[in-house]
């Protein structure tokens, strides 16, 4: 069995692409949202976005191979700004559907549109924080990476039939990238729970109980809007 616990790492840098375009939908869903908030604050808030976004790319072009304290810094920054961006738009959204303002075609896509970004938005959250960051999931060492946020199956399947062993995180190296996350994330705002992969400290287990509870919020009050409108 090969040993992945030394220093030497054979992890590949995770490629940028994946997140910068989940980050651009997000962006795009978040400004063309019917809103009554100011469309210049929701302008504003994507430019400043955009402007973080061209700041990470040109830092690292095309793979995560390397990371700086502003760069770790503006990844949060990027994810939480649209996160919490978004549980505005969230709250605004529940408030319309329970008051009936509003046609019923408006607020099913702002339902859609928030639910959609609340995906991207968590699963980028995730992807920054868990293991320390892209970067550090794979460079650093692993005995000296930060502790996991959460464990996926290839955590664990190392002692299973060799087609499967093969790529754990033990004898491959394996380590998630945004693809993970935004499955996980999705999963989770679909099922209300965790699927297949688990929460394992704190913050995980309220982030994703925040997000469960979001999606499981907007279902059951669109649902209820629809029921309203074929009486």
């Amino acid at each position: 069995m090969t040993d992945t616990s030394k220093d030497a790492r054979r992890a590949r840098a995770e490629h940028r692409w994946p997140a910068v375009i989940a980050t651009l939908i997000a962006l795009g869903a978040y400004a063309f949202l019917p809103s009554v908030v100011p469309a210049f604050v929701r302008y504003a808030v994507v430019g400043v976005c955009l402007l973080m976004v061209v700041a990470l790319v040109a830092y690292n072009p095309h793979h995560l191979t390397r990371e700086s304290a502003w760069s770790r810094r503006a990844e949060i920054a990027l994810a939480l700004i649209i996160l919490v961006a978004n549980q505005i738009a969230f709250a605004e959204t529940i408030v319309r559907l329970l008051n009936k303002h509003g046609n019923g075609s408006e607020l099913l896509l702002a339902s859609l549109q928030v639910w959609l970004t609340n995906v991207i938005a968590f699963a980028l959250v995730f992807w920054v924080l868990d293991r320390g960051g892209p970067v550090a999931r794979a460079l650093v060492p692993r005995p000296k990476l930060e502790l996991a946020d959460f464990r996926f199956p290839q955590d664990e399947d190392h002692d299973a039939v060799d087609e499967v062993a093969r790529g754990s995180s033990r004898q491959a190296d394996w380590v998630p990238n945004y693809i993970d996350y935004f499955y996980f994330s999705l999963s989770n705002s679909m099922a209300f729970s965790p699927t297949d992969t688990m929460p394992l400290s704190h913050r995980a287990k309220l982030l994703m109980s925040l997000e469960s509870f979001a999606g499981f919020a907007l279902l059951a009050l669109v649902i209820a809007r629809a029921v309203s409108l074929i009486g």
